[in-house]
């Protein structure tokens, strides 16, 4: 008796979407079914790795996690060609840690300037994102859409809250959104539909669940 794997076909299909530009480009989704189940559909764009890089020095990780980063920390121009040159990072995620409102609520301007020293050094795509305090990030993240003009990358979060100015930063500038909400598939599509309502082509949109 032949086993027959059990294979079920869907009719949507995940959109692609395009972050950096020329040849270090990075496509992800285009996916027409589950991740790994190839048997049922195509996966056309193999899943990326966007490696962390903190704008700030992390005093409170455990030495098993600072230990190989003791050169970079602090730097985040070096933290980021560090991911990318020896460990082959497919994109890097600037976490602008250092905005929080809670912490050391450094000024947009601050975390422009170090979005930009980041973004001149590497190859590879960048994604820019912010601490979630809807306010500062609109103010952070607007600048830092503007000095990366022509660039592709990805900003955010852009949630319930803030979507409409983060959205309008990115279509003026032809950037990406990280879309995020609470781990609810209502919610997410909800605020996909919010920001296409705006205009935003749905090839721009990248869900943080």
């Amino acid at each position: 008796m032949v086993f027959q794997v059990p294979t079920e076909k869907y009719s949507g299909k995940i959109e692609e979407v395009t972050l950096g530009t020329g040849d270090n480009a990075v496509i992800v989704g285009g996916a027409t079914t589950l991740a790994w189940h190839n048997f049922e559909g195509d996966i056309p764009n193999q899943p990326k790795i966007a490696m962390e890089v903190f704008d700030n020095n992390p005093q409170d990780w455990p030495e098993a996690v600072a230990k190989p980063l003791a050169d970079v920390l602090g730097d985040p121009v070096k933290w980021a060609l560090k991911c990318q040159n020896e460990w082959g990072a497919d994109l890097i995620c600037l976490q602008l840690a250092s905005t929080d409102p809670n912490g050391d609520n450094r000024s947009p301007e601050d975390a422009t300037a170090v979005a930009k020293d980041v973004l001149d050094a590497i190859d590879i795509p960048l994604i820019v994102y912010g601490t979630d305090s809807p306010e500062k990030d609109k103010k952070v993240l607007e600048k830092i859409a503007t000095v990366a003009a022509g660039k592709n990358i990805g900003i955010g979060p852009a949630t319930e809250t803030n979507y409409k100015t983060v959205a309008a930063a990115a279509m003026g500038f032809e950037h990406n959104i990280i879309a995020l909400t609470p781990c609810d598939v209502n919610l997410a599509k909800q605020l996909n539909i919010l920001l296409s309502q705006m205009g935003l082509s749905k090839h721009r949109i990248i869900i943080d669940p």
